[in-house]
């Protein structure tokens, strides 16, 4: 069984205080970006991808929003970490709210993802998993597969997850435990 230590456990009092209390959201779920105001969103692909990133710069361009391209630059073939990666690091680093990535399925970009501290990636299909992503799991990466769903469904997925706010409140302490979870194997290192 694991036992949390005595600064996670006072973490999770601190932040249930802070949220009882009416204080400001803690710590754990600010981001530079709330609502559906413009926003500096890092975006990368592979080569599986890159139609699609294109496609997807010009719409977040010209909805006012500062797009930092990781790359790919090229049809070329090429490896999804290294995309997956530079784009996560944007996010964890804190220098753009959101990064959004596309890979053939977007599964293995998701995965290359969730291993930098500080990054909740979720693979987004849909309307209803783009929703869900941001509102029960504040995701700050989104992940697409180009070779299962189409550029203007992958549109729609972008507006709805850039516009989507966390919920806060019940799902808080899940993305809290999510961290925790995260943070206990950091120390290990």
């Amino acid at each position: 069984m694991n036992h949390l230590s005595d600064s996670e456990l006072h973490e999770i009092v601190k932040n249930v205080v802070s949220r009882t209390m009416g204080s400001p959201e803690s710590e754990t779920h600010k981001t530079p970006c709330t609502g559906s105001g413009k926003k500096a969103i890092a975006i990368g692909s592979d080569h599986g991808g890159f139609d699609m990133k294109e496609e997807l710069k010009k719409e977040l361009t010209a909805a006012g929003h500062e797009v930092i391209d990781c790359g790919t630059f090229s049809r070329e073939a090429c490896d999804y970490p290294d995309f997956a990666l530079a784009v996560a690091q944007q996010v964890s680093d804190g220098l753009v709210c959101r990064g959004i990535v596309i890979d053939g399925a977007g599964i293995g970009s998701c995965m290359v993802a969730n291993k930098v501290p500080g990054v909740r990636a979720a693979l987004c299909y849909d309307y209803s998993s783009a929703v869900n992503s941001r509102e029960h799991n504040n995701a700050n990466v989104l992940t697409l597969g180009a070779g299962l769903i189409g550029v203007n469904l992958a549109k729609q997925i972008v507006q709805v997850w850039l516009a989507t706010d966390f919920g806060g409140g019940r799902h808080a302490k899940r993305v809290d435990k999510i961290n925790l979870v995260e943070n206990q194997y950091l120390k290990r290192r």
